[in-house]
């Protein structure tokens, strides 16, 4: 009897989009029918919504892939991604035994996205960010050896700006911490969350910058755009996300900004064996307003992508739902949070839940998505359907 070869299903990326992508393929698909690998550079799976706790000197718990992967089917890699090959369907990769290539039939894409400097002079230079664990950790350094009485800058206003900025001035009630934010303090906000966020500014003695962008930074301060010069011993680079260049340099279809066009399903609309996830797509939510970068973006895509990759391969039904928004969640150090509810569509309404309530409800949001990670094949119900879909071809060499 002629055996049919296992569909290859790799994906690139163990944050919160690639783990989650992973573990639910892994539900929703037999072992005996599919190969899962899961690649990623580390070997831990990192709370990035924690970052900023992480650079105070908080511990944060360890959570290994293989012991999370541990009974999954999911085959953890360890390696750096150095190359994709969309038409040969193969990706290149690096780790401890050196180069290597894995060829696929379908590829989910979750490389994410990493601190943008933004071609501001002088940020590369001296600016720290908290985009991952390695710079939270040089920052962490820093914060630890800065004397009484030492400066900190926080550049940019947005949800890690604020919750950065908080964290520090909670943590080290003896620094001078200042934010500096591109347009008005929280001006997205609902008049309550804005309110409740300036109070617990004042609170901790943060000074904010408004309608102030930085247009340089100095080893030892900041300058905005109206030439106002910020002392900045240490200065703390929170303006965005760039995506990780890798998908430039392919044959799929990206934007100016390179992030991977998909369609409702997070399916390439270039490259149909080809799903984006996370940071790394440009994926519409309600009214066709493009997704933001964020966890609250990323598991929802990744839902969207391992259904619809299962659905295809097993004759079921594809996904309709289109992801969309309920809250923003921003702590304010430990004992303060705010909890702005939103519409469908990341727009602010009045409604927002303040204080020590808001601290938990946002502590719970981050426990219950690092516990959806953590374990990636539970929680949703079992449907391992026979793949019905034909058999994977071999990748072509040319």
């Amino acid at each position: 009897m002629q055996h049919t070869p296992r569909h290859r299903i790799v994906v690139l990326g163990a944050g919160y989009a690639g783990a989650v992508a992973a573990g639910r393929l892994a539900r929703r698909l037999r072992s005996e029918d599919a190969a899962i690998t899961l690649v990623n550079a580390e070997p831990h799976f990192v709370e990035r919504v924690r970052m900023h706790q992480l650079a105070v000197g908080q511990d944060l718990r360890t959570r290994p892939l293989d012991a999370m992967f541990a009974h999954t089917g999911v085959d953890v890699r360890i390696a750096r991604v150095t190359g994709v090959d969309a038409d040969r369907r193969a990706v290149s990769v690096t780790g401890p035994d050196g180069a290597a290539e894995l060829a696929y039939d379908t590829l989910v894409y979750a490389l994410g996205s990493a601190w943008d400097p933004q071609d501001v002079p002088g940020a590369v230079e001296h600016a720290h960010e908290i985009a991952g664990r390695a710079g939270a950790l040089r920052l962490r350094e820093r914060l630890a050896g800065l004397e009484a009485g030492g400066s900190v800058v926080v550049v940019g206003g947005g949800l890690t700006g604020l919750e950065a900025a908080s964290e520090i001035a909670e943590a080290r009630p003896d620094l001078d911490v200042s934010l500096t934010a591109r347009g008005g303090l929280g001006d997205w906000l609902s008049p309550g969350g804005r309110r409740h966020l300036r109070k617990v500014f004042a609170a901790l003695g943060i000074t904010a910058y408004e309608n102030a962008p930085v247009t340089a930074v100095a080893a030892d301060h900041v300058v905005t755009a109206d030439g106002t010069s910020v002392p900045a011993d240490v200065t703390v680079w929170t303006t965005g996300f760039a995506v990780h260049p890798l998908a430039r340099a392919t044959t799929l279809e990206v934007t100016d900004t390179g992030r991977i066009v998909v369609d409702a399903t997070m399916r390439s609309v270039s490259h149909p064996d080809v799903y984006a996830v996370g940071d790394a797509a440009l994926a519409a939510g309600p009214g066709g307003k493009p997704l933001r970068m964020s966890c609250a973006s990323g598991v929802p895509t990744a839902w969207q992508a391992a259904d619809a990759i299962a659905a295809r391969l097993t004759g079921g039904k594809l996904p309709n739902v289109t992801p969309r928004y309920f809250n923003q969640c921003i702590s304010l150090g430990r004992g303060q949070g705010l909890i702005q509810y939103v519409t469908a569509d990341d727009r602010a309404v009045r409604g927002a839940l303040t204080g020590r309530l808001a601290a938990l409800y946002k502590e719970l949001v981050c426990k219950s998505a690092a516990w959806g990670v953590a374990n990636p094949t539970l929680g949703i119900p079992t449907r391992r359907r026979p793949v019905t879909a034909p058999a994977p071809q071999p990748a072509t060499t040319g």
